[in-house]
């Protein structure tokens, strides 16, 4: 059975041999983001259910970013719950205020790859879908789950493909596309969709672009955003961190 993308990372990270829009299925996670304003709450309840010690610190990342610097005595108590929590639980990727936003610290420190599964925090984790991953936004409780398991559960979403066909013309950007489809198809015309950004069109839209078209995708109610991997998505995890992983696995879901 032919599978999209999105449905072939479910399957791999469920441990199974494929997947069909509708199911539920329970997948690893492969990194897991939390910041200073979705953090506190997902820690407490992590606290709260009884939990001791996160599943694997190197899968965490946490970022100090909405409020930075501290405006509020409220935010700077945010900020210590999540550097008390780091220290406590080994999480050596913590960056502090000032080391940048969670959307740009995730990938370009190496943590969205191609075939990846991650959650976040934050209803814009979608945009890493752009390096050819499953990114999804989760809540508080579904991100203690996560800390404490390294599991979540999932329905499996039913998939749009929006092809692109040609070059954009001069002085249209990415940015100019996803707030057109947004327009045509509405705040809720792809509700728990699987957005699939594919087509002659792509080639010629940098990772920057492709990240404002993920990171918008949920604007339209998708469960996640993705565009399949690339040459693009190569040329740009090749000097990263993690280029030598990065490269085999792009060029494994290119064949």
């Amino acid at each position: 059975m032919s599978m999209t993308i999105t449905e072939k990372i479910l399957a791999r990270a469920s441990g199974r041999k494929s997947v069909s829009p509708g199911e539920i299925v329970e997948a690893k996670i492969d990194a897991a983001m939390i910041h200073d304003l979705t953090g506190p709450l997902a820690i407490h309840i992590f606290r709260e259910i009884g939990a001791a010690k996160v599943w694997d610190p190197n899968k965490i990342v946490m970022v100090c970013d909405h409020q930075v610097p501290a405006n509020s005595i409220d935010a700077a108590q945010n900020h210590m719950v999540l550097r008390k929590f780091a220290s406590e639980q080994k999480i050596q990727n913590f960056y502090d205020i000032f080391e940048g936003i969670c959307h740009q610290v995730v990938p370009e420190k190496g943590f969205a790859l191609p075939g990846r599964l991650i959650v976040g925090a934050d209803s814009h984790t979608t945009t890493y879908g752009a390096l050819g991953c499953v990114s999804v936004g989760v809540g508080a409780t579904d991100m203690a789950a996560v800390f404490a398991t390294g599991k979540l559960w999932f329905r499996v979403p039913e998939s749009i493909k929006i092809v692109l066909e040609k070059k954009l013309p001069r002085r249209v950007v990415a940015k100019d596309v996803i707030l057109k489809i947004i327009g045509d198809l509405g705040a809720e015309g792809a509700n728990y969709r699987s957005a699939e950004f594919t087509g002659p069109g792509m080639r010629n839209i940098p990772i920057d672009g492709r990240m404002a078209m993920c990171n918008m995708g949920v604007e339209m109610g998708t469960k996640n955003a993705i565009v399949p991997p690339d040459e693009v998505t190569e040329k740009y995890l090749a000097g990263g961190p993690s280029s030598v992983i990065a490269h085999c696995i792009a060029t494994r879901m290119l064949n």
